[in-house]
């Protein structure tokens, strides 16, 4: 049932968590609406402009430096000052925010922990008020958890991880929220109630509201987040620039729009951010309509090669040309119990991966688990201090390199692979979890993302395999029915697979797996 919040045009459906009525408070809910009304036609206008951006893509245009913007690229100019307590960012860990793991993550010994409202969430409404339950209770001092099995208590530690907050991208909505009978937006609705429950308990004990900014495509997106926080910061009688965001650089479109993202959010970014997984994803999404653009196993797309490696060096340039803090992606390997051989080698593998990064001249980079941050910290020990703001790679990759595509095979068991992941992920975000481990990999939306779309690729053009088959669509069926056999007893898994399946068999590539699946939450 639907309550009217304080009479306004804002109307919140009530959530069964304890508390919740000092998140979902008249005047959170006012603000919110504010954003609702001041920016959701931009908003749409500018999704909008995503799909005609993709009709040209389709036509055959690639994308390419702006010829508009040169001037910003050409020109000297510097971001605004960054806070203190966001100097030294060598190691962040991101995850989802409920208590247990907001608590761990805070005390891993990162630096800084992503609390993420996108991809390692399942946006289901009593999920989404306990994430904002957790974040006010810590800025108060109050956060703690009991594990109901075990009894073992969870405190914050003296000394926990500089905390920043990833609402969703623009695309989604929040169909909880209304304002005048329409939902309010994802992103408006997580920003808005974390800034204005926490941002003044923030800046009190030396942090700040500081936030991640998901899915970007262009310097106009930017723009409109811009204009957002400085709404935020006047309505919050907070001084212009108050309020820090670091971009995820995840979009295709966005790696050719970096210097004018920077530019556009000048008085509130600190740097950006290699957001691999939905990077590949994206490639795939907005080049992939083309049949010269096929792409290999996802296990072969690996960050030292091909249109990752260049996107890497290139956003290092960017940043530090711009005094930004350029981090590294994530890494997606999970500790492996039982088996010492194979979890030395995922520990091999982080290792040299933020080796990688930190060659490249990256100033921090992220990881999915506590147990990597030693890892990860020691590689980043190689710099000469907290950050590498004044190194500058000595080649700079323009726009082929940042096309260029992936070598490799597509195999049986790669397709099968993403038919496993894709299907087992999309179960467990429809049961209410957002960050998966399977086959000791840590997946979430990007990953599942890149299953589904690149399936559907591979279908649409009956893509070659290594042993000389097409991947037709009888022998996907085939394929589909033999593992989704395999996984009966998962939770959610025949919805999980029907969902799935229609998208990866339609003629149209569906833009976000999400938007569908968020239908099936109610």
């Amino acid at each position: 049932m639907n309550v009217v919040i304080d009479q306004s045009r804002v109307v919140a459906e009530p959530s069964r968590v304890p508390g919740a009525g000092a998140v979902l408070t008249p005047d959170a809910l006012d603000f919110v609406s504010e954003l609702h009304e001041r920016f959701d036609s931009r908003r749409r206008e500018l999704l909008d402009r995503r799909l005609d951006r993709q009709d040209r893509f389709n036509a055959g245009d690639l994308p390419d430096f702006r010829e508009d913007t040169r001037e910003i690229r050409d020109a000297d100019w510097s971001i605004g000052s960054i806070p203190n307590d966001l100097q030294d960012r060598r190691v962040e860990i991101t995850g989802p925010t409920n208590a247990k793991m907001l608590i761990n993550a805070l005390n891993s010994g990162a630096k800084v922990f992503m609390a993420d409202f996108e991809d390692a969430t399942s946006p289901t409404w009593d999920e989404l008020i306990q994430g904002q339950a957790n974040l006010k209770h810590y800025w108060l001092g109050r956060l703690s958890f009991t594990d109901p099995d075990s009894g073992k208590q969870y405190a914050v530690c003296d000394d926990p991880a500089v905390l920043m907050v990833r609402p969703r991208g623009l695309h989604l909505p929040e169909e909880h929220v209304t304002v005048g009978h329409e939902p309010v937006a994802g992103a408006f609705f997580d920003f808005g109630m974390t800034v204005w429950h926490n941002a003044r308990a923030a800046l009190a004990k030396g942090s700040g509201p500081y936030f991640y900014i998901p899915k970007l495509e262009s310097m106009e997106e930017a723009a409109l987040w811009s204009d957002v926080f400085a709404h935020a910061e006047a309505k919050l009688r907070l001084e212009r620039g108050t309020i820090k965001a670091t971009v995820l650089i995840e979009t295709l479109p966005a790696a050719f729009e970096m210097d004018e993202i920077l530019y556009a959010l000048r008085e509130n970014i600190v740097g950006l951010n290699c957001g691999r997984w939905d990077y590949i994803f994206s490639y795939i999404k907005r080049l992939g309509r083309s049949a010269d653009r096929l792409t290999p196993d996802r296990s072969l797309m690996t960050m030292d090669k091909a249109f990752l490696a260049a996107y890497s060096l290139r956003l290092v340039s960017t940043c530090h040309r711009r005094g930004a803090f350029a981090m590294g992606g994530m890494s997606a390997f999970i500790p492996v119990k039982g088996d010492e051989a194979a979890n030395a080698g995922a520990m091999d593998k982080v290792r040299a991966d933020k080796l990688r990064e930190v060659s490249n001249g990256h100033d921090g980079t992220w990881v999915a688990h506590p147990a990597l941050v030693p890892v990860a910290m020691e590689a980043f020990e190689a710099m000469a201090g907290p950050n590498q703001l004044s190194k500058m790679p000595g080649d700079v990759p323009g726009r082929e390199e940042m096309l260029q595509l992936h070598e490799g095979a597509r195999t049986e068991a790669g397709a099968r692979e993403n038919i496993r992941v894709g299907v087992q992920y999309l179960a467990a975000w429809l049961g209410g979890k957002g960050a998966v481990p399977l086959y000791n990999l840590m997946e979430d939306a990007a990953t599942a993302e890149i299953c589904r779309t690149q399936l559907w690729q591979w279908l649409r053009f009956e893509a070659p395999l290594d042993d000389g088959r097409p991947f037709t669509l009888d022998l996907f069926e085939q394929w589909f029915d033999e593992e989704v056999g395999l996984l009966a007893e998962v939770p959610d898994i025949g919805e999980a697979a029907r969902l799935m399946h229609d998208m990866i068999v339609s003629d149209d590539l569906v833009e976000f797996l999400t938007l569908p699946a968020y239908e099936l939450l109610g």
